[in-house]
């Protein structure tokens, strides 16, 4: 291709990127951010091309200067993007939750309530799992738990090698959950509510059962470890769901769609959370709670440290002391 041909062709492309350059190096427009990394891509290989076809020094010359001021934006925004990922977990995030402290108490209350009165009354009353969850479900989880068969929480034993594949499995299956905790909010909070409330009960049922026929040390040593982020971030998806609902019901003089809207920016705020804490609990119940070779009271151990941790973190992290005056 001719050297006019090229620049006529990537003329405007390069005008664009010059626009979007300018913006950024002078912080007018920081939504450029997005689309700028594929847009320096491709200038790269347009560089390339200019000096693989032995274009005019002139051209060459042109594109280097705005590869290097492209690689400088580039990389102090990418770099900007880390602090605030950084401040969001270390301090952004626990103080969303506590802001929005009157949906996690709701939250908590249907999900762990639900759990730990379903648990007790199927620890009393065993034959009530049976009304609960499927006999089939039932004699799985058994077999699962099952203090002689040598592996926890999986229905099959399987090399240390495969963990990865159980971590894999554990990060789907549990964002699904809690997505679909979140996002039945929009049912005027009655899908949130009752996911809660479900899911409370049938691990409280669960619970319960093994509990009573003995398995009970397999479980709790099992769940008790990744149970600290994996069951806080189920009750914390439904407090984000509940909040879309209540935004629908009482959106105050706002439209229910502006109303919703605004709900929505903190709500996803805290989904985003609660991603989070799932992936920390499928690494914990994959490489950690899954192991035979530890035994329970070192498991007990470390579990209570962690619902310690996750306590800590979502009452005190992002707190700032203000000087006395």
């Amino acid at each position: 291709m001719k050297q006019s041909l090229f620049e006529n062709h990537h003329k405007a492309e390069w005008e664009r990127f010059t626009l979007a350059l300018e913006r950024l190096e002078h912080g007018k427009d920081t939504s450029q951010v997005a689309g700028f990394p594929k847009a320096y891509r491709r200038l790269c290989q347009q560089l390339a091309l200019a000096q693989e076809r032995g274009y005019s020094s002139f051209l060459i010359d042109s594109l280097q200067q705005q590869v290097l001021r492209g690689h400088q934006q580039l990389y102090r925004h990418r770099s900007r993007l880390a602090a605030n990922l950084l401040g969001f977990v270390l301090a952004d995030f626990p103080r969303l939750v506590r802001a929005e402290w009157r949906f996690v108490l709701g939250a908590g209350l249907l999900f762990f309530g639900s759990l730990i009165g379903v648990g007790v009354l199927v620890y009393l009353f065993p034959d009530l799992i049976f009304h609960l969850i499927p006999a089939d479900q039932v004699r799985e989880t058994q077999g699962m738990y099952d203090p002689v068969a040598g592996h926890l929480g999986r229905p099959i034993e399987r090399a240390a090698s495969e963990d990865w594949v159980m971590f894999g499995y554990y990060v789907m299956h549990n964002i699904g959950i809690a997505f679909q905790t979140f996002a039945s909010g929009l049912l005027l909070g009655v899908g949130s509510a009752f996911f809660l409330f479900y899911n409370g009960m049938v691990i409280g049922a669960v619970a319960g059962y093994l509990s009573e026929i003995g398995f009970g040390q397999t479980f709790w040593s099992f769940v008790i470890g990744h149970g600290a982020f994996e069951l806080t971030a189920i009750a914390l998806a439904g407090a984000a769901g509940l909040k879309l609902g209540w935004a629908l019901i009482a959106p105050g003089r706002l439209t229910r769609g502006e109303s919703l809207r605004v709900a929505a920016r903190k709500s996803v705020l805290l989904v985003c959370g609660v991603m989070l804490f799932l992936l920390i609990a499928a690494f914990i119940e994959a490489y950690w709670s899954s192991k035979t070779s530890v035994t329970p009271q070192i498991k007990y151990a470390v579990g209570a440290a962690l619902w310690l941790i996750v306590a800590i973190y979502l009452l005190c992290a992002g707190r700032t002391r203000h000087a006395p005056e």
